[in-house]
C-alpha cells in the first residue's frame, strides 16, 4: 500500500503505551518468581514431606497439566472479557494459589496448590499479547513483547538470590505467602495502566491493518482450528518449550545435586542463566524489528530470527560435558538466550497472523502445546534423572529447535494477509 494512502489507525488512548508494557513486565516478573520459588526450596520441602525426585516430577507435571488446560481455556476468557478484566482474574487467582502453597503439609496438598497455580498463570501469556496487539503498531510489537517477556527472566534471575536470602532467615513456607501478596498488590497498577479496546475500535483496526472485517472476526474457534499454522505452531511450542521448563524447574536442582554446588553458590552464579534469557527476550524483538524497519517482510524477518536462535541449540550437550561448572553455566546462558529470542518471535508471529477477536483463542490453543509438551517432558526428565542422570536431557535439548524450525518454516514464509484470508474462508 502506498504510504500516502495508509490509513491512520486510532488506537485506544493510553496514558502511555509503554506504561502498559511496564505493568506487563512487572507481572511477568511476579509470574516467574512464583514458578521458580518451588525449585529453589525443593530440597527442603522434599526432606520435610519425604518426597523423591520422581514425586517432585509428578508435582511439576500437575502444574503443567493444569497449564495445558488453562492455555486452551484462557483464550476464550480473554476474548470474552477483554484483556483488562481477564488479566485481573488470572493474576488474582494464581496469587491466591501461590499463597496456598505455604499451607501444604502433604504431597497431595502441594500438588493441589500447584495445580491451581497452573490454572491461573498461563492466562498472562494469552492476555498480554492480545493487549499489545490492541495498543502497538506492527513494527513495535516484537519489541513490546520482548520487553515484557524479559520480566519473566528477570523474575527467574532474582528468584535464586532473593529466595535464598529470605528463606535463610524465615521458614521456606513464608516465600509463598510473600509471592501471593505481591501479586494482589499489582492489580491496582494494572487497572491504572491499561484501557481496553472497544468493539468498534477493534473492528476499525482489523480492517485498516489486516484487511479483515467483522465476518472474519466472528469466525472464532472453527477458523482457528482450521488453520494448519495453529497446529504447527502448537507442536513447535510443545517440543521446544520443555527446554525452558527444564531451566526453570530442574536446572537449580542439577547444579545442587549433579554439580554439587552449595545453595550459596547457586544463588551467586545460577542467576546468570536467567540473565541470558532476559537478553534473549529483548534481542529477539530488536532483531526482527530492525529487519522490518528496513523493509524486510514481517514473515521473513520472523523466520530468520528464529532460524538464528535454533542454530545455537546444538551447543546444549556441552552443559554436561564440560568439567567446569562456570563454563557449563555460560553455555546454559547461551541456550536460554537463544530459546527466549525464539519464543518472543513466535509470539509476535501469532499476533501478526490472527485477528484480534481470534487472538486470545489462537494464542491459548497454541500455548496449550507448551503445557502438554512440558507435562510429558517433566515425567521424562524425572525418569531420566532417576535412572540415567542429566546428560541425556542435554543431548535431547540440542535437537528440538532445529526440528521445530523445519516444521514451521512455511508458516513464516506466508504473508500475514494470506493467513488472515484463510481464517476468513
Amino acid at each position: 500500500m502506498d504510504a500516502a494512502k495508509t490509513p491512520v489507525i486510532e488506537r485506544p488512548k493510553q496514558r502511555n503505551p509503554w506504561l502498559l508494557v511496564a505493568a506487563l513486565f512487572v507481572v511477568a516478573l511476579i509470574n516467574y518468581f512464583d514458578r521458580q520459588s518451588l525449585s529453589v526450596v525443593a530440597p527442603r520441602f522434599q526432606r520435610e514431606l519425604g518426597m523423591s525426585d520422581e514425586g517432585y516430577g509428578h508435582v511439576v507435571s500437575l502444574f503443567l497439566f493444569a497449564s495445558t488446560i488453562a492455555y486452551a481455556l484462557s483464550g476464550f476468557v480473554a476474548d470474552a472479557l477483554g484483556s483488562r478484566k481477564a488479566m485481573a482474574l488470572f493474576v488474582g487467582w494464581w496469587s491466591l494459589a501461590e499463597a496456598a502453597t505455604a499451607f501444604a503439609t502433604t504431597t497431595m496438598h502441594l500438588g493441589i496448590a500447584r495445580f491451581c497455580l497452573g490454572l491461573g498463570e498461563p492466562g498472562l501469556w494469552v492476555a498480554a499479547p492480545k493487549a499489545v496487539g490492541e495498543t502497538f503498531s506492527k513494527e513495535k510489537r516484537g519489541l513490546a513483547i520482548g520487553v515484557y517477556t524479559m520480566g519473566a527472566t528477570v523474575g527467574a534471575v532474582v528468584a535464586l538470590p532473593v529466595i535464598a536470602m529470605i528463606t535463610t532467615h524465615l521458614p521456606w513456607r513464608s516465600i509463598f505467602l510473600i509471592d501471593g501478596a505481591v501479586g494482589l498488590l499489582w492489580l491496582p497498577f494494572w487497572f491504572f495502566a491499561f484501557r481496553s479496546q472497544t468493539a468498534a475500535e477493534r473492528v476499525t483496526i482489523e480492517i485498516a491493518e489486516k484487511g479483515v472485517g467483522l465476518e472474519a472476526n466472528e469466525a472464532g474457534l472453527r477458523a482457528v482450528l482450521a488453520k494448519p499454522a495453529t497446529w504447527k505452531l502448537a507442536l513447535a511450542r510443545g517440543i521446544t518449550d520443555p527446554v525452558w521448563y527444564f531451566y526453570l524447574f530442574w536446572f537449580p536442582k542439577y547444579l545442587l545435586s549433579a554439580r554439587h554446588m552449595t545453595l550459596a553458590q547457586v544463588a551467586h552464579f545460577g542467576w546468570v542463566v536467567y540473565l541470558g534469557a532476559g537478553v534473549g527476550t529483548v534481542a529477539g524483538g530488536m532483531v526482527s524489528g530492525w529487519m522490518i524497519r528496513r523493509g524486510v517482510r514481517v514473515g521473513v524477518a520472523y523466520r530468520y530470527t528464529m532460524l538464528g536462535a535454533g542454530l545455537v541449540m546444538p551447543l546444549s550437550p556441552l552443559c554436561s560435558l564440560l568439567s567446569s561448572s562456570s563454563l557449563a553455566i555460560a553455555v546454559a546462558s547461551m541456550i536460554a538466550l537463544a530459546h527466549m529470542a525464539w519464543l518472543v518471535t513466535l509470539t509476535a508471529t501469532i499476533v501478526e497472523v490472527y485477528p484480534q477477536s481470534m487472538l486470545g483463542k489462537a494464542a491459548g490453543l497454541i500455548a496449550s502445546g507448551s503445557g502438554f509438551g512440558g507435562m510429558l517432558s517433566s515425567e521424562l526428565i524425572a525418569y531420566l534423572v532417576t535412572h540415567h542422570g542429566y546428560r541425556p536431557i542435554f543431548f535431547l535439548m540440542a535437537v528440538m529447535h532445529p526440528l521445530a524450525i523445519v516444521l514451521i518454516w512455511r508458516v513464516f514464509s506466508i504473508r500475514p494477509q494470506q493467513e488472515v484470508s484463510v481464517a476468513a474462508a
